[in-house]
């Protein structure tokens, strides 16, 4: 696409942008209004700065929208190794966590995993645990673990 091309396209959907902007700063008033207005100057300034042509090419080469995937991927691998290590620290494991313990190094601190409670037993536990806040709470709290409710 010629320069030119791209500059009144952009030009255009600009213009029509501020024109709809105009009537949602009459409508919905002129904070609402001046956020249309920025987002219509944005096709202008990327026709201006050549970000639109970098666009334009991208949208018919192959060999972008590869690099584009590969991109797409470093992030995706980086978020989900983020998310590995969280998860990790959040067990109280790690390289330096295992050493101390005299293990192998990786190993989870505590209990083992099958010594460990089902979570909704210990929130039954931790509910029947609470105390009461007067004798006609506690006696229904009675009725309903009576009746296997609670």
């Amino acid at each position: 696409m010629s320069d030119t091309l791209i500059f009144a396209v952009s030009l255009g959907v600009t213009l029509l942008g501020l024109v709809l902007s105009w009537g949602v700063a009459r409508r919905r008033g002129a904070a609402s209004g001046m956020r249309g207005a920025a987002l219509s100057l944005l096709p202008l300034a990327a026709a201006l700065t050549g970000a639109t042509e970098f666009f334009v090419n991208l949208a018919f080469s192959p060999v972008k929208w590869a690099g584009v995937a590969v991109a797409g991927l470093a992030v995706l691998l980086y978020v989900v190794s983020g998310a590995m290590l969280s998860r990790r620290a959040g067990r109280g494991t790690g390289p330096a966590a295992g050493t101390a313990a005299g293990t192998g190094g990786g190993a989870p601190a505590g209990r083992p995993r099958e010594a460990r409670e089902p979570a909704p037993r210990r929130a039954v536990e931790r509910r029947q645990a609470a105390p009461a806040l007067d004798d006609d709470m506690a006696e229904i709290e009675e009725i309903l673990r009576n009746r296997g409710i609670r």
